[in-house]
């Protein structure tokens, strides 16, 4: 059993220790905020026992905790994930782990000092279906392109509109569409078919100077992808990756429900090959980064680290050719 702490008490941060839980393999014995009550109204909600930390100071010296989850800003992953390994904890960090490639790279330089693991959390990358789903480009033959989407429209937006600046739309705290939402279809392009050879982003831009939404095409040899990614408007469409011999069809990025392969000669037909969803969705996630730390599993996670160092390269390449500057990337 891990015995884990997180930061953020956030929706995302209650999902996955209910995900971890679940898993048999992980335990919540510490909840960080900066406010006491706030966290100890967080951890009631899983256990009676968890001890309540309001500086990072006292949670690093914790003894009692091997791992800790990160979701706090975008903006703070740096600072927190940091002064974390530097105590020999375990870091799992929501996506994006870090604003820029220079962050990423002093915090993975920082776990192999002191011996653990830093993994960012791409959840749809460990379902299920996403792996029947790489496991079937096979049945493409020659792959012709993909289109990968995630457009959801953010309750949250509705405050921007109001005039409001929350911090999912502040480039001081390193939102806007393409880092919290167009991740998604990037790293599952990158986990598909490895780094790009070039990008390119065509940003619907909204009043807080942040990225709403907009369209990313990646370039490969012989074929392109391109990922429609919003926290603006809603897209339903589903995400497809096409071949010489077929297509195949998901209806979403995340919590795949199915996986279609559709045969061009059988106009109509399609061949389900997909398994059951999992209806927790961070418990794949949650157990197979208990897997990696309780194996001590080096390979799969410097796997996981060149995929983390790839999805922000294109990322943070996309940003700077568009001026979507950090406050971070200011102020360095």
């Amino acid at each position: 059993m891990i015995n884990f702490a997180v930061i953020g008490t956030g929706w995302i941060t209650a999902s996955f220790v209910t995900s971890a839980h679940a898993t048999n393999k992980w335990q919540l014995r510490a909840v960080f905020s900066r406010k006491e009550d706030t966290a100890r109204d967080f951890a009631a909600k899983f256990t009676a026992d968890a001890a309540i930390h309001t500086t990072l100071e006292s949670l690093a010296a914790d003894q009692s905790i091997a791992a800790v989850y990160i979701a706090s800003p975008n903006s703070l992953h740096f600072a927190h994930a940091k002064q974390l390994l530097e105590a020999r904890k375990h870091v799992i960090v929501e996506k994006p782990a870090t604003s820029t490639s220079s962050e990423l790279d002093t915090l993975f330089q920082t776990a192999r000092a002191h011996g653990v693991f830093l993994l960012e959390a791409f959840r749809h990358l460990h379902e299920v279906n996403f792996k029947v789903l790489k496991a079937a480009l096979g049945r493409l033959g020659p792959v012709y392109g993909a289109s990968l989407n995630y457009a959801a429209y953010s309750s949250r937006y509705d405050n921007v509109l109001r005039g409001e600046t929350p911090n999912v739309f502040s480039l001081d705290y390193s939102g806007g569409a393409l880092a919290d939402l167009g991740v998604y279809p990037i790293a599952a392009a990158v986990a598909l078919f490895g780094a790009p050879k070039a990008q390119q982003y065509f940003p619907v831009m909204i009043r807080t100077g942040a990225d709403g939404g907009g369209v990313v095409v990646l370039q490969y040899e012989g074929f392109a992808v391109s990922a429609n990614a919003s926290k603006i408007y809603t897209s339903t469409a589903p995400s497809e990756v096409y071949g010489e011999k077929g297509t195949l069809v998901i209806p979403s990025i995340t919590d795949i429900a199915s996986v279609r392969f559709l045969d061009p000669r059988k106009k109509g037909e399609s061949e389900e090959l997909g398994k059951e969803k999992e209806s927790l969705n961070l418990k794949e996630e949650a157990d197979e980064f208990a897997r990696i730390i309780e194996e001590k599993d080096g390979k799969m996670a410097e796997e996981l680290e060149k995929l983390s160092r790839a999805v922000l390269a294109v990322t943070e390449d996309l940003r700077r050719a568009n001026e979507l500057k950090f406050k971070v990337e200011k102020e360095g």
